[in-house]
């Protein structure tokens, strides 16, 4: 556990020392509601990051604290063993746009910027304040194929690399 609090650590501090283009020309989704985005949510596919290096069956649940902050519980599979990390977000400014900041380490707080979402709430794409983070989440541990295009595009159309994701449900 150690290990991994000083990996999450130490890629939470070399975030602020990595140059990489914003993602500041690419709005947040705007008519957000968090209560419809709370629950399970599976990491369909992530740009690669030290602090989930090696993570598989990856996913995030997301509870409203009574603070008005949401709890948020990252888990996953590394080497065979279960391992999570139970972090704290809350909204960046309107709660009606889908940015939040997040930390799992306090005081070093990240960017949490939900950039697209279904109608249904069943999938979303999220970055950060920077293009070296990504990440495709969804309810569902996969997506119809014909989705999974869909957003591969949209992704490549906002400049992220899209050859460098991994999928970490993938068996």
């Amino acid at each position: 556990m150690k290990l991994i609090l000083f990996t999450l650590l130490s890629g939470l501090l070399l975030t602020g020392c990595r140059s990489s283009q914003s993602t500041e020309m690419i709005p947040a989704v705007r008519g957000f509601q968090l209560e419809r985005y709370l629950g399970t949510w599976y990491e369909i596919a992530r740009l690669p990051h030290t602090f989930e290096r090696g993570m598989t069956e990856v996913s995030a649940v997301y509870t409203l604290e009574k603070n008005g902050n949401v709890q948020v519980v990252n888990s996953g599979v590394k080497n065979g063993a279960h391992r999570s990390i139970q972090g704290t977000a809350h909204f960046k400014g309107e709660t009606s746009v889908g940015e939040l900041r997040v930390s799992f380490f306090r005081p070093f707080y990240g960017d949490y910027r939900i950039i697209a979402l279904s109608p249904d709430y069943s999938y979303a794409i999220v970055t950060s304040s920077t293009r070296d983070y990504l990440w495709i989440l969804a309810r569902e541990k996969k997506l119809p194929e014909e989705k999974l295009k869909q957003l591969l595009e949209q992704i490549r159309a906002w400049g992220f690399d899209t050859t460098k994701l991994e999928y970490p449900q993938a068996k």
